[in-house]
């Protein structure tokens, strides 16, 4: 960190400031990270959505724990339920380099049954007050809740400065969503001091900006709390038999009629490049997974992975560089408007608009065209793929086709409405006791 003025507010090398301060040091931040994120399919079928491999070499998870490294909120306590195990091998392995002696730290929760012995976690409030206890160990003055599988960056640092300034009891980080899309959100109204007035989880008939009428203000799963406070709201909401105990439908609305509840914009927070749009995306279909990846492979993504300045933090193996093999007029290892991670072997084939992941083997006379390989797979000589994700560890057989025939991939693999096919090792009938 640099160039720090008299408050303890850094400044990144572009001149914005970083609130890396006593209000970021004295938080502690929750992961919700228990989600199966079943419209991801069979994707998650052995593995929680904040684990699903995203952009070349990442996790969707690790975009919201670097959001709170780079921001300065080094006390941080994954929560997690659903199949966990990748998720948590990945935290073990590329995460743990914050030093406790410092007061700093990365702890996974696991749903443990801590309230009673017959029930896990029942909803998104619930699965705060199981671990109510750590929060009062950690003794922070805030607690800021986040959802571990969306992608986008933000300083955290300036949302717990907005908070602190209007005295809030409760803040919720909102933006703006075409209203045909509001259904799957928290909607709220406010008045012009940005203070709520109004929220309703998921509405049927979702209410538009004023002005704005094909635009409404969605809640994106992340709040800041006075840590007292929401002791208070939790407690509360765990004796009332009437509650789903979740942030969405039972807590913030209680909250909005009683207390001061504040929202803020995300553009006022986000990590962006001058002339980009602010960057916020719910991977949680095939489509917007696959669109997502797609956008990082253009020449001038929404998304700026380059940035050093606020950089993304991941586990990765130590892998041999990427290599390209063979220069002849029959086969030649080549990518085009593509991304290749470490240990991956194009040998005389050809990537056009395809991000591989790492430890990936193209074999000769084979084209992989807008698709999407995760992890440690092998396409064998004369494949032909086009506009899909293939999971870790597949095998894709010699003289496969997948991609051009919607109606016969159906036949054996998962295929979207837009024509998007996601193949698994599962689907090829090759399932191992493999790492994922």
């Amino acid at each position: 960190m640099k160039d720090f003025d008299a408050a303890g507010v850094g400044m990144r090398n572009n001149g914005d400031p970083r609130f890396v301060s006593q209000l970021t040091r004295n938080t502690f931040a929750l992961i919700l990270a228990g989600g199966r994120g079943s419209r991801l399919h069979e994707l998650t079928d052995w593995r929680a959505k904040p684990a699903v491999p995203f952009g070349g070499k990442f996790r969707i998870v690790d975009f919201t724990l670097s959001n709170c490294v780079n921001s300065g909120v080094r006390r941080v306590g994954v929560v997690t339920q659903y199949k966990a195990q990748s998720l948590i091998r990945h935290l073990q392995l590329g995460w743990s380099f914050l030093d406790g002696r410092l007061g700093e730290f990365i702890e996974i929760m696991p749903a443990q049954q801590q309230v009673n012995e017959s029930n896990w976690y029942q909803g998104t409030a619930d699965a705060v007050f199981q671990n109510l206890r750590e929060i009062r160990h950690a003794n922070p003055e805030y607690v800021l809740i986040l959802s571990g599988d969306h992608v986008y960056r933000m300083d955290y640092g300036r949302l717990l400065a907005a908070h602190a300034e209007r005295q809030a009891d409760m803040t919720v980080a909102c933006i703006e969503v075409p209203l045909e899309d509001a259904r799957e959100f928290g909607v709220m109204s406010i008045d012009d001091d940005g203070r709520i007035v109004n929220f309703q989880e998921k509405p049927a008939k979702p209410q538009p900006m004023p002005g704005n009428p094909g635009v409404a203000l969605a809640s994106m799963g992340i709040y800041v709390f006075n840590a007292h406070f929401l002791i208070e709201q939790l407690l509360r909401d765990a004796d009332d038999p009437k509650s789903s105990h979740d942030f969405g439908k039972d807590v913030i609305p209680h909250c909005v009629k009683r207390y001061r509840t504040f929202a803020q914009s995300f553009s006022d927070s986000c990590v962006r490049e001058p002339d980009k749009p602010a960057y916020w995306r719910d991977v949680g279909t095939l489509d917007a997974f696959w669109a997502a990846n797609m956008d990082l492979v253009g020449v001038t993504p929404d998304l700026n992975l380059y940035d050093n300045n606020w950089p993304i933090w991941t586990w990765q193996p130590q892998s041999p560089p990427a290599k390209f093999v063979f220069d002849d007029d029959t086969r030649r290892g080549s990518a085009v408007d593509s991304t290749v991670s470490g240990g991956c072997i194009v040998s005389g084939a050809t990537l056009r608009k395809s991000m591989l992941f790492s430890g990936v083997h193209v074999h000769s006379y084979s084209l992989i065209e807008e698709s999407i390989v995760l992890p440690n797979v092998q396409v064998e000589r004369n494949c032909v793929l086009k506009r899909c994700i293939i999971d870790n560890n597949c095998i894709i057989p010699e003289g496969t086709r997948i991609g051009l025939d919607p109606a016969e991939d159906k036949k054996r693999f998962h295929v979207t409405e837009s024509g998007l096919t996601l193949v698994t090792e599962a689907m090829l009938g090759t399932v191992k006791d493999t790492i994922r």
